[in-house]
């Protein structure tokens, strides 16, 4: 399996088993309850050498709650996937190693209700 893809499906598996409603692919439809996460895109980048490819796979990763004064409830979700993701050692095919996490937390205005959005960069070494 592509490095890339391997990630996201054990991503979507470990963030579903914490109980958070996660969605790829697309956006959820409109009247799905929240908060939820939604796995975004990914990027990958290979470095092969004689007998083996290694790299690197980013992952940015969404999350949404439509009560924007509950912030802790965001945060608390943006930290139990990052332990997820630190967590994250081997899988099927590769062994991980995560190198790089990058938090945000702001206000989203583009539904008629306000919302609280957390995005999260990730960057795992893979062997």
């Amino acid at each position: 399996m592509d490095p890339q893809q391997e990630l996201f499906t054990e991503l979507l598996i470990r963030i579903k088993a914490e109980g958070y409603d996660v969605y790829d692919g697309f956006l959820p439809p409109e009247g799905t309850p929240y908060p939820f996460v939604y796995l975004a895109d990914s990027q990958q980048t290979d470095v092969a050498n004689k007998s083996a490819v290694f790299g690197n796979v980013y992952q940015t990763i969404h999350v949404w709650s439509n009560t924007p004064k509950n912030r802790g409830t965001v945060s608390e979700m943006l930290l139990g996937i990052k332990n997820i993701c630190r967590r994250m050692r081997d899988t099927d095919n590769f062994t991980w190693l995560l190198k790089n996490v990058s938090q945000r937390i702001l206000p989203d205005n583009t539904t008629k209700e306000p919302l609280l959005h957390g995005i999260l960069e990730v960057e795992f070494k893979f062997y």
